[in-house]
């Protein structure tokens, strides 16, 4: 497939290429964390702009469109009509009256070219009449989570369940559904418990008690009466709970099933599948997403593709020599957790003839230290040793060969009891273990030996003896290199996507009745081929410059994008006296690709290029070492001699206001290290560029207007605007736009990393400068802790540029998922209101003000649209710029809508899910009319939002995720590498991973910038 035609250039993303270092368990985990979205090429919009690029190719493929869709449902659409009548021009307030906490939706949206398309999405059908019947399980005593799935599947296998076998399905941990009911309320079921594939439990089974106990009957037909109701005022109160049971229901296949494998709780891969190597003992798998959703008069099940990496099967020496030996430290790390299947012992088999394999986990390498409170700890030489090096205490009876028995092949670092006298224990090595008790001479002796016990009584074995299992997802964080395979792997044509959801999708997720035999029992149905639903191609904004004399200049928009040829900025600011530099690494293969003067003629083009969109940069001073000032060299990334700081005093003392740096590569070490100091310690704005790119004679005039789009943010500038007509009430100079978000710890950071919340709002009406605040708070906490405090700032500013407070206040809130919207309107709303309390006059309390409205940006969802018709794809076979789609998928009740404001580069484009959880502003103040050209509030909003997307200071494109959201996601990236020490820790725990209340390792101080920095985008 051809990956030409990058249409407008996807956009350096300038020094935030550099470092950035993961969002976390907020939005991806920083960095991959096993599981990557198949069509994430589609985000492509949100990266920096290329300064106007513009018109470049298109691709070699010719683009196709998904043919396997239903027919329209002309029932949904009669149904949302007679809900919201598309000619009512008046608004009723009682309609929008804030109902379960939300307001009701106020119509659909009229605006934009009307499109047909498909959604990735199959009607599942149920009987009318279908009643399901809920239970808890609870397990005593608790069981770890494997052996816990292990005593559900043998509770469904047991003779107390038997009467209800084929009628069941469970989640494997606390949910069960019947279609039939139990004869008992609550049952309590002994488990003797045994491993699958054992017929018979092990001579001292493990009782296990399986309480199963009533919770609730769940009719089906309350659900599609609601869903098929043309009353506004219709409600079911078990919505929730009815959905759930389906998901239980649909996963229920994929974690009974032989060759697939679950990971979370919707995501399925079949182990016969698709897969590539990623190299490094990694594959990566091809599977599916699946989740149940609710539409108005559907029940829809909603499939997307989805790539992980998973640890290659096979010998373990050969995965552990695939990912190398040479960092043991990291070696331990990517095995930790790794379950293995032993072959040094005689194969078992069952009744049937399939061999009982027995399964290890691995806790690590063999390390000093291990077993050290056992009467005889293990003699380790070094960490990671081999066969050879590591000795253990074997206990054995008196002038007799050893018991191989007792040892079972491992060599165990505790005996089970103390024993005296000479004879009775003797040291050998794990490598003459295996040579005297299996007559096993190892091969590789020199290989590390692994642990599958743990630190305090570790078992080892020689990882010749053991096999990587199947279908186990990576739990460690890729690296750059490995990355960039799965995005190669993961970019396939929409309707590529499309294809195989249609295909094998539904068969993997247990949507085909020839393979799940649960959807006959249930009386389920699946309609063929991916629903078809409404789109509109809402029209771009023109865009606002500034000629070359100074004059307004409003420029056309073209496929979502612009190019800035013979334009300058609105507001271009003056450089202050600033400096660049080179920096390099000692021993470091990366070159920075500049000698002194090649280095000068390069910045003297960049002081031309700024000169040319209206900068003045002339101003520079040379700070670095006297034997060279434009280039400093480092001895490693540490920076152990201290430099980096002596760099900026002196850039300090001498008030130097900005540093253009060069690197060698993409450092994200060194790139927080920098971030750090100059945001943190000295106030200086600074940028980062790697060298290569800027060495290029070819394309630099573009690479350095992209540049020049940050310099003037930092800066305070403003790049671009959108006339005046296009931002409708914000353009009264009365409405404060406000983005949230937060980011949290990754599974590898520190247990005491905290989580970051971040809040940026504009100061004027043109939207061109979004100063951010920072704050810590406990870790995996959604909510933001100290929101109050953070608008009074935002409040402040504006206050402090326009002389007055603002009417409105419009929130657009990210990193939230959809189970956490009434948090926002229960715990966050109040403090925002408690904010403006102290601020506000009471006259203007009186009248109501400010007028508050939050609307969620989800960009995690896994809904996507495909083109019906040729003509209405773009150059990449997908959605046009500007699509919009509020019906077919949605529910007529809810406020929500998709937005695709840019153009995907490549993959599947993933439009924004936006969903109005609070409103005053737009019921207030357009009850009675709605400006024209606009039939309803949510033409208002989905146009105003649409436009904002274009107003992306670092891009010359609209992005897909609406600006102030964008801006408080860069703005936790940031906060990210000044805690670097805590997000990026080598040394995970699972208190990171559970959100245990491990003492925080952060305070605000330290995510506090510099006062000469702190009122702008320092960030950017």
């Amino acid at each position: 497939m051809s990956m030409r035609g990058r249409g407008g250039g996807g956009g350096y993303r300038g020094d935030r290429g550099a470092g950035g270092g993961g969002r976390g368990g907020g939005r991806g985990g920083g960095g991959y964390q096993g599981g990557f979205q198949g069509d994430r090429g589609g985000g492509g919009g949100r990266g920096g702009g290329r300064g106007g690029r513009g018109g470049r190719g298109g691709s070699s493929v010719p683009n196709q469109v998904f043919s396997n869709s239903q027919k329209k449902d002309e029932n949904v659409e009669q149904t949302e009509n007679k809900l919201h009548p598309p000619n009512k021009k008046n608004l009723d307030l009682a309609n929008l009256k804030l109902s379960e906490d939300y307001p009701i939706r106020p119509g659909y949206g009229t605006r934009g070219v009307q499109v047909e398309l498909t959604a990735n999405y199959v009607q599942l059908i149920p009987p009318s009449n279908m009643v399901l019947y809920r239970y808890d399980i609870q397990v005593l005593p608790v069981a770890p989570r494997r052996k816990h799935n292990r005593i559900v599947q043998l509770l469904l296998e047991s003779d107390a369940l038997a009467a209800h076998r084929g009628n069941v399905a469970t989640d494997f941990r606390s949910t069960l559904v019947s279609k039939t009911k139990f004869a008992e309320d609550q049952l309590e079921i002994p488990i003797v418990y045994r491993e699958e594939l054992e017929d018979v439990p092990p001579e001292k089974p493990t009782t296990y008690t399986a309480r199963v106990v009533f919770t609730k009957t769940l009719s089906i037909s309350e659900l599609t009466d609601y869903l098929n109701s043309t009353n506004l005022s219709h409600f079911c109160g078990d919505k929730q709970e009815l959905v759930q049971a389906l998901n239980v229901f649909l996963n229920h296949y994929a974690k009974s099933t032989s060759n697939h494998a679950a990971v979370g709780a919707s995501k399925t891969f079949d182990l016969n599948a698709y897969k590539a190597d990623l190299g490094g003992g990694l594959e990566v798998i091809r599977g599916f997403f699946s989740s149940v959703r609710v539409a108005t008069c559907r029940i829809l099940v909603n499939i997307n593709i989805s790539h992980a990496a998973f640890y290659r099967a096979g010998p373990l020496t050969g995965l552990m020599n695939t990912y190398g030996t040479r960092n043991l430290d990291r070696l331990a790390k990517f095995l930790k957790l790794i379950r293995v299947q032993t072959t040094h012992l005689p194969v078992k088999r069952n009744k049937a003839g399939q061999v009982i394999p027995r399964i290890k986990t691995i806790w690590g390498l063999a390390r000093i230290g291990d077993g050290r409170k056992s009467d005889h700890p293990p003699r380790v030489k070094r960490n990671g040793a081999g066969a050879k090096e590591v000795e253990f205490w074997l206990e054995e009876a008196p002038s007799s060969a050893p018991s191989t028995g007792n040892a079972k092949g491992k060599a165990k670092g505790q005996p089970k009891a103390k024993t005296q006298g000479p004879g009775q224990g003797r040291w050998t090595t794990v490598f003459d273990f295996f040579k005297r008790a299996y007559n096993l001479e190892l091969r590789e002796p020199q290989m590390p030996v692994i642990n599958v016990g743990n630190h305090e009584k570790p078992v080892y074995l020689p990882p010749e003896v053991c096999v990587v299992l199947a279908g186990q997802p990576a739990k460690s964080k890729l690296d750059g290199q490995r990355t960039q395979q799965m995005i190669r792997h993961a970019v396939r044509k929409p309707w590529d996507n499309a294809t195989s959801i249609a295909s094998d999708g539904l068969k993997t997720v247990g949507l085909d009745e020839n393979s799940n035999v649960l959807l006959r029992s249930f009386n389920l149905t699946v309609t063929q081929g991916l629903v078809k639903v409404p789109g509109r191609v809402l029209g771009g904004p023109r865009v606002v410059y500034k000629s070359l004399k100074g004059s307004t200049n409003p420029i056309n928009t073209s496929s979502g994008q612009w190019n800035m040829r013979d334009i300058k900025f609105n507001e271009p600011k003056n450089l202050p006296l600033w400096s660049y530099i080179t920096i390099s690494l000692e021993n470091s293969r990366a070159s920075v690709a500049f000698g002194p003067a090649q280095l000068d003629d390069v910045m003297n083009e960049f002081k031309l290029a700024l000169r040319k969109i209206g900068m003045q940069g002339d101003k520079t001073d040379k700070i670095g070492p006297t034997q060279s000032p434009t280039h400093l060299q480092l001895k490693n990334e540490g920076d152990p001699q201290g430099m980096l700081n002596k760099l900026f005093t002196m850039a300090a003392e001498r008030r130097v206001g900005l540093m253009f740096i060069v690197l060698p590569e993409a450092n994200t070490f060194l790139y927080k290290r920098i971030k750090t100091l100059a945001d943190k310690t000295y106030g200086i704005y600074t940028i980062c560029c790697v060298g290569s790119k800027l060495a290029k004679p070819n394309g630099r005039d573009q690479y350095m207007a992209n540049i020049a789009l940050k310099f003037n943010l930092k800066l305070g500038g403003v790049n671009q605007m959108v006339e005046n007509k296009n931002l409708g009430i914000i353009d009264q100079g009365k409405t404060m736009v406000v983005g949230i978000d937060v980011t949290h710890p990754s599974p590898d950071s520190s247990s005491n990393a905290p989580s970051v919340s971040a809040m940026v709002a504009s100061v004027d009406k043109v939207l061109g400068q979004w100063p951010a605040t920072l704050r810590v708070q406990r870790g995996r906490q959604e909510n933001v802790d100290d929101l109050a405090e953070m608008l009074k700032s935002r409040l402040e500013l504006w206050r402090g540029r326009n002389k007055v407070l603002p009417e409105n206040i419009l929130v657009y809130r990210d990193g939230v998922s959809e189970g956490q919207y009434d948090m926002v309107v229960s715990k966050e709303l109040p403090q925002l209101r408690e904010a403006c309390k102290g601020l506000y006059p009471a006259p203007d309390t009186k009248k109501g003000l400010p007028r508050i409205t939050i609307i969620i940006c989800g960009k995690r969802h896994k809904t996507r649209f495909y083109p019906t018709k040729v003509e209405d794809c773009d150059r990449s076979g997908n959605t046009k710029p500007g699509t919009v789609v509020d019906r077919g998928v949605t529910e007529a009740r809810n406020w929500d809508f998709f937005l695709q404001a840019h153009a995907a580069l490549q993959g599947t484009a993933r439009p924004c899910h936006y969903y109005i959880v609070h409103d005053e502003i737009f019921r207030q103040l357009y009850a009675k009319t709605v400006p024209a050209p606009f039939q309803n509030i949510a033409d208002v909003v989905e146009d105003l939002t649409h436009n904002m997307c274009y107003l992306f200071g670092r891009a010359t494109k609209a992005v897909s995720l609406c600006p102030p959201a964008y801006y408080a996601d860069l703005a936790c990236e940031r906060a990210r590498c000044y805690l670097s020490n805590l997000f990026d820790s080598p040394e995970p725990s699972a208190a990171s991973v559970s959100g245990t209340d491990a003492p925080l390792g952060a305070t605000n101080n330290d995510v506090l910038i510099h006062p000469n920095l702190r009122n702008s985008m320092f960030y950017i």
